[in-house]
């Protein structure tokens, strides 16, 4: 990959971005930039060949069909390709034309393409309309004349480098227009070990001939992950056949991605644009090969129903049965999708995705969340989780994780799954420059390093003990029981008390007559003493009321013992109508209880001891087993390698304080003379 190269050529694009200042705010340069990008791109590679397509335009039968048209098209345009252009113009050509016709020509340039590229410029990037703003603007000759002497033939920037300059481009936009590069691109570094874990293992699989390997990318951006993952499968076996599928929401990266897809030779029509988790362009399909960097952080409300109609309907059937994640972060439904297109066969299939810490651990037993990561789990299809490195990323610093999912495991993993910790700084390097809000890079050996340890299962016994742990997926779950402490009070009819009673709402729908009736009753003809017996005061309690008008209910004598009760260990435990202790609300707690253990032998451990009159609520159950406590599951990485850092010595902080303190006392005798 020539760096030096692909960074001159952003900076020259880059500089056209001046022209457009003043006649487009900034947030805009992205609009006419890319398309022009793509434009030129397609002019370049069409060129030697546009004599031939015209020709066969010309001899075109007439009332000659669509499809075998563009057939016909394709072939005089290059066997590799699927995308001509009939327009007699080229940029060359269009050079030597009247400036003042550039606009109507470039309109005829782009509606002489063939329809699967057209849409593209027309619908997707919108391009007449900004090529208008240019026109009325004055300047659209001037951009057009920089990009002429761009040459961006593949002979010149291959495929690879002009990932790069898009990459580079659409981050320098995003951080002008304080958009989230993140959602547009992944960094070359983290798809390149993302794609060599999804291989490690897989080798053999792919060498032969005849071998066809399909490659999913749910949120494809601008086609780098796809690119790259062919790369590397073409690199291992130059005949394996490598057939690529995406599907991508911004109108602008889905231009870009299946441009890309059109001059590589692969089927354009396999890069869906829409929403994927409402709209799934590849219904049915399934992968061997899926790979993704979805958004973080990001919120579905605005399209939560057709999710939760799928979820509720079709239940497993449908690709969110497990749960649905918390309202505010969808990044579990994108993993939920890749898991719906698993292969159900003897391959099976391999699943990356990068993922911030939430999934790992938030949301307790129950949620959508643990119950997603239970699933999972249960199903035994979590291979391995990477910790990235943070300050990866254009957009964000925060920690990420590369998450591995097999649903053939080989036996030696089984049952297992792999942690490795290649956060520290064995495995990355500061960059010279930041770009954005990334610091810092995963250089070559290190990624070889980490992809090794995968590959070789390595633990915690050798010397990669402090960066690899092979766990029992069980050590995730917890079962969650509820521990329930009797509920004892007091009761006293003191004037507090009976104030508070006359702001209950039981009593405040009384009449105002009878309101005062009642609060008089309670407080001449209840004694002044505390009674420690809830049975003990309710009888002095009916007494005291014997004279009152009107029918002392259920929620009014409710009101009354609540208000003229206060919590006390040393009175008697309050009994439900059963004679069996009732529990306290406030007292309650929860316990979790490692699925490794009986929760009966835990409480004896761990509760009892301590609070001999607690009980578990044994009504308190999962709802997929049926069994006392709700099972959870959470990914705790700092469990498994956390080092402790002891504080430093009492005497040696002292000694500082005191060196503080001198150097304060100096400072101020300074000031003072």
């Amino acid at each position: 990959m020539r760096i030096e190269k692909t960074s001159n050529l952003g900076s020259f694009v880059w500089s056209i971005a001046e022209i457009l200042r003043g006649d487009f705010k900034q947030s805009d340069y992205g609009k006419v930039i890319l398309p022009f990008i793509v434009m030129r791109r397609l002019d370049c590679i069409l060129e030697a060949t546009k004599p031939y397509v015209l020709e066969a335009a010309k001899s075109l039968p007439e009332g000659i069909d669509d499809e075998t048209r563009d057939m016909i098209l394709f072939g005089a345009a290059g066997d590799k390709i699927r995308v001509y252009n009939t327009s007699r113009f080229t940029f060359t050509s269009l050079k030597g034309q009247d400036p003042g016709q550039v606009h109507d020509n470039l309109i005829d340039f782009i509606t002489g393409f063939s329809p699967n590229v057209r849409d593209i410029f027309l619908d997707k990037f919108r391009f007449t309309e900004a090529l208008k703003r240019l026109k009325d603007g004055g300047i659209l000759w001037q951009v057009f004349e920089r990009f002429c002497a761009i040459d961006l033939h593949p002979n010149h920037v291959s495929n690879i480098e002009m990932g790069y300059l898009f990459e580079d481009l659409i981050r320098r936009f995003s951080e002008i227009s304080n958009e989230t590069a993140g959602e547009h691109f992944t960094p070359r570094e983290v798809i390149r070990l993302i794609v060599e874990l999804l291989l490690a293992n897989d080798h053999a699989a792919l060498t032969g001939t005849g071998i066809i390997r399909t490659v999913y990318d749910p949120a494809c951006g601008t086609g780098g992950m796809l690119a790259l993952t062919e790369e590397a499968m073409t690199a291992l076996n130059p005949k394996v056949r490598v057939e690529l599928f995406g599907q991508e929401l911004n109108g602008e990266s889905f231009g870009i991605c299946k441009s890309d897809m059109l001059v590589t030779g692969h089927n354009p029509e396999q890069i869906a644009f829409g929403n994927t988790l409402t709209e799934d362009a590849h219904l049915g399909k399934t992968f061997h090969y899926m790979l993704s960097n979805p958004p973080y952080g990001v919120d579905w409300k605005k399209y939560q129903d057709p999710i939760r109609a799928e979820h509720e309907t079709k239940g497993f059937d449908g690709r969110f049965g497990p749960g649905l994640p918390r309202i505010s972060d969808g990044q579990l439904l994108f993993l939920l999708h890749m898991i719906s297109k698993m292969r159900d066969d003897e391959q099976g299939s391999r699943i990356g995705i990068v993922m911030n810490g939430s999934p790992l651990f938030t949301g307790g037993a129950g949620s959508g969340e643990s119950e997603i990561r239970r699933w999972m789990l249960e199903k035994d299809w979590v291979e391995a989780i990477v910790a990235m490195p943070t300050d990866l990323f254009y957009n964000t610093g925060i920690s990420t994780y590369v998450w591995l999912l097999n649903n053939r495991k080989p036996s030696a993993r089984r049952g297992k799954v792999q942690l490795i910790d290649a956060s520290s700084e064995r495995f990355w390097k500061s960059m010279r420059k930041s770009l954005g809000s990334k610091r810092r890079e995963i250089p070559e050996a290190a990624r070889h390093e980490i992809v090794r340890i995968y590959a070789e299962m390595l633990n915690g016994d050798g010397p990669y003990g402090e960066f690899s742990k092979i766990v029992d997926r069980e050590d995730f779950g917890y079962r969650e029981i509820r521990i329930e402490r009797p509920l004892r009070l007091n009761f006293q009819a003191t004037p507090k008390r009976l104030a508070r009673l006359a702001e209950e709402k039981a009593v405040q729908k009384l009449e105002i007559g009878e309101r005062q009736e009642l609060l008089d009753a309670l407080a001449h003809n209840l004694p002044t003493q505390s009674f420690t017996n809830r049975d003990a005061f309710e009888k002095v309690l009916t007494r005291a009321l014997k004279g009152v008008g009107g029918k002392i209910g259920a929620p009014l004598k409710k009101a009354i013992l609540s208000a003229l009760s206060e919590r006390d260990e040393s009175a008697d435990i309050c009994l439900d109508a059963n004679g069996k202790p009732e529990s306290d609300t406030q007292l309650r707690d929860h316990e979790l209880v490692p699925l490794n253990d009986d929760w009966r032998d835990f409480v004896a451990r761990e509760v009892t001891p301590f609070v001999p009159d607690a009980w578990v609520d044994e009504n308190y159950r999962d709802d997929r087993d049926g069994e006392t406590g709700r099972v959870a599951y959470e990914i705790n990485f700092n469990r498994y390698f956390y080092k402790y850092v002891p504080p430093r010595p009492l005497a040696q902080i002292d000694c500082e304080l005191k060196q503080l303190e001198a150097e304060i006392a100096g400072l101020l005798k300074e000031v003072a003379a």
